[in-house]
């Protein structure tokens, strides 16, 4: 029961530090973020095994991540509000021609970002351009230009 436990509190601790690190983070890995990734992969499996590596608690902890992934998905698809709660929601970064900074800061995404993804997308050079942009859920950001 007790690798159960342990399962389920890692999975929690970094469903949420992985919510708190902003979803631009997931997007764009940097060399920097690889790197922590792995020390972080290495410091999850020390604590969810503990002093015990045998096969049987390894599969114990396996379908235990598994089952928590299927549950949260499972209710998810039930409710709105905890689909928001771990997903998040789209943010509004530009909305006709107008920058939102307080969006952009509390996201942790720059102009540069924004006009990145709109050369990648759309081909366009300035912001000028850009009708609309927005940070999806899944860290990229949707460019809508202007209308020539």
């Amino acid at each position: 029961m007790d690798s159960v436990i342990r399962g389920v509190s890692i999975y929690v601790i970094l469903l949420i530090a992985t919510r708190l690190s902003g979803r631009r983070t997931m997007a764009q890995m940097t060399p920097f973020d690889f790197v922590l990734l792995l020390i972080i992969a290495e410091t999850t499996q020390q604590a969810l095994l503990g002093d015990d590596f045998s096969i049987s608690n390894a599969v114990v902890l396996i379908l235990t991540l598994f089952a928590t992934d299927v549950l949260l998905a499972w209710l998810k698809s039930f409710s709105p509000r905890v689909a928001s709660l771990l997903d998040g929601n789209p943010t509004v970064l530009i909305s006709q021609g107008r920058i939102d900074h307080e969006a952009m800061e509390r996201a942790r995404v720059s102009v540069e970002d924004v006009l990145e993804s709109a050369r990648e997308q759309q081909g366009l050079k300035a912001l000028a351009d850009i009708d609309a942009a927005v940070l999806e859920v899944s860290g990229g950001i949707s460019i809508i230009p202007k209308e020539r």
